[in-house]
């Protein structure tokens, strides 16, 4: 069965038009999650918004959105109002400027989407878009109004199809100046450079998703299944932590493992880790 696409529009390229569709490349939804319950009665609980100084419930006709200017002092915007601010959407996704690949920051990257052909006649503009950008070794930047927003998305070849991207914005984006303005910035040579390249050598692999284990997912996964089976539940130990001190001998250490001890075998992924019949939302 075909996924559900999360928007449909047009691919556009100077005068090049392609009707494209946007599907979700990652999603949450094979998570364990929980939804709150009365511990006496066993029923779901739903949210209500009450007022602060009152106490009172405030019913959803009654509910607007307001902008604080001052502590406790807001202007109250009406829904036509925010309205006024949402763009109008023609449904196209122009490709403003091509980019080197190497000049891509993916600190700005947001969330991934499929786009594909949205129908058969616009196959063959796709694909000479697509190959178009994988000759020249270049990606996209595209922008339109996605989700009520106007959105940049990087757009790059991958296979048969295009990767589209959503961007952060750069107000979005903290300084990395301000996170390392505490690190001292300190010459280190010889042995303890040789002892680093060696263990990252000895510790050398590929890039594969496939063996990315979600713990906590697949503990949570454990403990409905053990619940649904009337097992006791024990907590996980924890690992017992060397404490090494001396840098040097850390390195050493950490250089004599891995020079002796094998790879361990790729951990089995966490998505295939599943309660008793089948992953369940527990509730």
């Amino acid at each position: 069965m075909a996924p559900r696409a999360n928007w449909k529009g047009f691919l556009k390229v100077g005068e090049l038009v392609c009707p494209v569709a946007l599907y979700t490349a990652a999603s949450t939804s094979e998570r364990i999650s929980f939804h709150m319950l009365n511990r006496a009665t066993g029923h779901r609980l739903h949210r209500e918004f009450v007022d602060s100084e009152t106490g009172k419930l405030v019913e959803r006709d009654d509910q607007v959105k307001g902008y604080e200017t001052g502590s406790k002092d807001y202007i109250i915007l009406t829904p036509e109002e925010v309205a006024a601010a949402l763009p109008e959407s023609d449904k196209t996704l122009d490709i403003e400027a091509f980019i080197a690949v190497e000049e891509i920051d993916d600190l700005y990257f947001d969330k991934p989407y499929y786009l594909a052909p949205a129908d058969r006649p616009g196959e063959e503009a796709f694909a000479l878009i697509r190959e178009g950008m994988k000759s020249m070794k270049v990606a996209a930047l595209a922008e339109t109004v996605l989700f009520r927003r106007v959105r940049t998305l990087l757009i790059r070849p991958q296979g048969v199809g295009i990767v589209a991207t959503t961007l952060n914005y750069n107000y979005e984006v903290r300084s990395a100046k301000e996170a390392f303005s505490d690190i001292p910035d300190i010459e280190l040579k010889g042995e303890m450079l040789d002892l680093a390249g060696h263990i990252i050598n000895t510790k050398s692999g590929r890039f594969d998703p496939s063996t990315f284990d979600d713990r906590y997912d697949a503990a949570l996964a454990e403990v409905v299944k053990a619940k649904i089976e009337g097992r006791k539940i024990t907590p996980l130990e924890s690992k017992a932590k060397d404490k090494v001190v001396d840098l040097m001998e850390a390195l050493r250490l950490s250089a004599g493992k891995n020079a002796s001890t094998p790879k361990p075998a790729a951990k089995k992924s966490a998505s295939t880790r599943k309660p008793a019949a089948g992953r369940r939302k527990a509730g």
